[in-house]
């Protein structure tokens, strides 16, 4: 399996270019806080799926996967945050879940796949 050729790791890269936009505009104080924060939790899900490719055994794939998902629950939470501290908008929050919505989609569609391969 080669990760490039992946709907769930080439919408995780769009995420990270969306996300990294979006940040931009965070205050000066926030680019080693929040901001950075954010920014790793996005770069974390293509990176991670990817490495996931990389691996030999079915169990560190999915280990890996699982990773890029848990990284997708983080971001939400920074970004909610964001929100809060009116550092993103709502309806740009909004657009970015809907991101994270459908590459969380993508991926759990490999996650059971790979959960399926392992119990057989």
């Amino acid at each position: 399996m080669t990760y490039n050729n992946l709907a769930a790791w080439k919408e995780a890269r769009f995420l990270v270019k969306t996300v990294y936009l979006q940040t931009s505009i965070f205050p000066q104080q926030e680019v080693m806080g929040l901001q950075s924060q954010i920014r790793r939790a996005a770069v974390s899900i293509p990176a991670n799926i990817a490495e996931g490719c990389g691996r030999k055994n079915r169990k560190e794939v999915l280990q890996h996967f699982t990773l890029a998902r848990s990284a997708m629950y983080e971001l939400e939470t920074e970004l909610y945050l964001s929100n809060d501290l009116n550092f993103i908008k709502h309806d740009d929050l909004e657009s970015i879940l809907t991101q994270i919505t459908k590459t969380k989609d993508l991926l759990g569609g490999l996650i059971k796949y790979y959960k399926t391969e392992i119990e057989d």
